[in-house]
């Protein structure tokens, strides 16, 4: 599955923006407060016109705090995946299952330094692991090749039966750094600017789809 990212898009156009990926699996909506990370980008109004725009599932990444507050109205608003931080808050459970009830997948996501094994008891109550490859808060950065144990050892277990979830990777994903995601087992692939610095970046997500799928090793 490839996730364009708009955080590389042209803000002016988002529309446009978004037709010009129709063939995405999903649409990938970073939302930053200034708070949890060091940017400002858009929120949920923002992302209530954007659902009137395009039929591609949005995925939205909540780089913010307080999640259990703010998480839930993506959900409301038709959000196909919502996601929030490991690291801001004290009871993750709690937040994915209002997201949950609220008619969206749950997403847990964790910043490239934080370990992946204190949550692997509780990654049964989330639909989706986001494992971050890049500091999160900017795009264009250089991708970071350590955090793919995080999703190999969370693909043993997703293979072995013992969780059901999607494994998601975001940060300078490319054409030099998708097979080697891929070959790790990570599923959903979110590229932003090696989307939307290209002419056709419709055609782009066709060849992030091909690359990954011939070095899966799943």
């Amino acid at each position: 599955m490839i996730a364009p990212s708009i955080l590389s898009a042209d803000f002016a156009h988002l529309a446009d923006e978004a037709q010009a990926v129709a063939g995405a699996d999903w649409l990938h909506v970073d939302v930053m407060d200034a708070h949890f990370v060091p940017n400002l980008t858009l929120g949920l109004p923002v992302v209530e016109s954007l659902l009137k725009a395009t039929e591609i599932p949005l995925d939205c990444h909540l780089m913010i705090e307080d999640p259990g507050r703010w998480a839930p109205p993506y959900a409301e608003a038709g959000a196909h995946n919502v996601t929030f931080h490991a690291e801001a808050t004290d009871d993750p459970i709690a937040v994915a299952r209002d997201i949950r009830a609220a008619g969206a997948k749950a997403g847990l996501s964790v910043k490239p330094g934080t370990p992946i094994e204190p949550y692997l008891e509780i990654l049964r109550e989330f639909d989706t692991l986001l494992v971050m490859s890049v500091e999160p808060g900017f795009g264009g950065q250089s991708f970071i090749p350590e955090v793919l144990q995080k999703a190999r050892i969370v693909r043993n277990l997703v293979d072995s039966g013992e969780l059901r979830l999607l494994v998601e990777i975001d940060g300078g994903i490319n054409a030099d750094t998708i097979e080697a995601a891929a070959a790790a087992g990570v599923d959903c692939f979110v590229a932003g600017s090696a989307v939307y610095s290209t002419a056709d970046p419709g055609a782009t997500v066709q060849k992030l789809r091909s690359q990954a799928a011939s070095a899966w090793s799943h």
